[in-house]
């Protein structure tokens, strides 16, 4: 820096020279923190070597930085420099409280000569560290009127006081430090999201093997099922399983509330049903399996949350679908005999809070007819102008369908219902299966 100066200025007479090196000295100052900002370095490593900077280019004993916490309405010390630097970190300051919560407050500088005669001035933190604060300079961290706290610098070496050249150099590193404390919060917010995105889609991974990869393949049976999240991991779940050679199992559920915690709760009754299956050797008992779901749920949420359930145990042999609904929406039955489909509403209440009898209810099925189970996101599929997709147009597009297959009957309810909400964001999962009778 020396040589540069020189260059520049070794004519100039010795008060100019001075004014000159001084006003070099900070720009180049100014410089080395600009650099400084651009580096990826972590913050606390970033704002300790500013502030450690700040106080040798205006001769200051000690500084320090606080940071503006909106959540608690206070000033917390981030980075402190100086003699007692360890002590001081363990305050915390209101906004109006001492110096440094003034300035946050009223989001003013202040130069101050002599902190004992400012009324503003907190001598407790004198008291505590057994340190003489005489001057100060005290500026706020604003990015677009936003408060992110407070710079200091403390008594300026000798027996000086600072002058209004620091006051301006220190707020211009302010500005600065303002600037790169956002950014570096961006950053980390940036990193957070990232990470949470990669955890709910290695979650979504998960729920989706929960799900069967392949249908069964039946001879008397066409069936067809889909699950289509409204966010990456939802409280939706369903399953077909085909348990021994006479009877195969259908179920759909809906875990209350979205995300993670729905999921983890549907990953719970995933696990109980194939839990209870093994232990039973696929040979169940329909009454018994919900309430034995029903104990396990109420066991693993406290009765804070709970799951509706239908669930449909079928007799190949005897062609009987034993029906239990669980505060489900109603599974339909399409029938050859019937003007009106059947629905499927006994059980009792859902599962996971009350440990109560559960009913069930027989149907005799024939060739042609058709059950469609499903969850409340069908029906309750909203469009821009928050009208529902409704029971009543359900119906009407499988009766329509009623010759075709199970997976044309599935595949063009998700159309109509796509149809229905066209650019509106899906406001819940959507699953829905399709038994039909060969």
């Amino acid at each position: 820096m020396d040589q540069q100066f020189d260059l520049l200025y070794g004519e100039a007479e010795t008060e100019s020279r001075e004014l000159a090196r001084t006003i070099f000295s900070e720009m180049k100052f100014l410089h080395e923190i600009s650099l400084k900002l651009s580096e990826k370095m972590p913050l606390a490593k970033l704002l300790y070597e500013i502030m450690e900077s700040s106080k040798l280019v205006v001769q200051a004993e000690a500084s320090s930085l606080l940071l503006y916490d909106s959540r608690d309405k206070m000033l917390h010390f981030q980075t402190v420099t100086g003699a007692k630097a360890d002590q001081v970190k363990k305050f915390s300051l209101k906004l109006g409280e001492g110096i440094a919560g003034w300035v946050a407050q009223k989001r003013l500088p202040l130069l101050i000569e002599d902190c004992y005669q400012d009324a503003r001035f907190n001598q407790a933190f004198d008291r505590y560290t057994k340190f003489r604060t005489r001057s100060m300079i005290c500026v706020p961290l604003l990015r677009k009127n936003k408060l992110i706290g407070v710079m200091q610098v403390i008594n300026k070496k000798g027996q000086g006081c600072f002058s209004q050249r620091d006051l301006i150099l220190f707020e211009t590193l302010a500005a600065q430090c303002a600037i790169a404390i956002e950014n570096a919060r961006l950053v980390q917010l940036e990193v957070a999201a990232e990470s949470v995105r990669h955890e709910l889609e290695r979650a979504r991974e998960i729920q989706q093997q929960l799900l069967p990869r392949q249908l069964p393949d039946y001879a008397d049976l066409d069936v067809a099922a889909e699950l289509v999240p409204a966010e990456q991991v939802g409280g939706d779940y369903y399953n077909i399983l085909r348990l021994n050679a006479r009877q195969s199992l259908f179920m759909v559920a809906d875990v209350t509330g979205k995300g993670i915690p729905a999921a983890l709760l549907v990953s719970t009754l995933h696990s109980a049903l194939l839990t209870y299956l093994k232990m039973h050797n696929h040979q169940i008992e329909s009454l018994d399996l919900v309430s034995a779901l029903n104990r396990v749920l109420m066991e693993c949420t406290g009765g804070i949350r709970f799951v509706t359930c239908w669930l449909g145990l079928y007799d190949h042999d005897s062609h009987l679908l034993t029906s239990i609904n669980a505060g489900h929406n109603f599974p339909y039955v399409f029938s050859g005999n019937d003007e009106q489909p059947h629905k499927l509403s006994k059980g009792g209440l859902f599962l996971g809070v009350f440990d109560k009898p559960y009913e069930a209810e027989q149907i005799h099925l024939n060739p042609g007819d058709i059950v469609v189970f499903y969850s409340d996101g069908v029906t309750e599929a909203e469009n821009g102008r928050k009208e529902l997709y409704g029971e009543i147009r359900l119906v009407n597009q499988v009766e329509t369908a009623r010759g075709k297959s199970a997976q044309e009957i599935l595949t063009g309810i998700s159309l109509d219902i796509r149809e229905h909400v066209g650019r509106a964001k899906p406001s819940d999962d959507i699953t829905c299966g399709i038994i039909k009778i060969n």
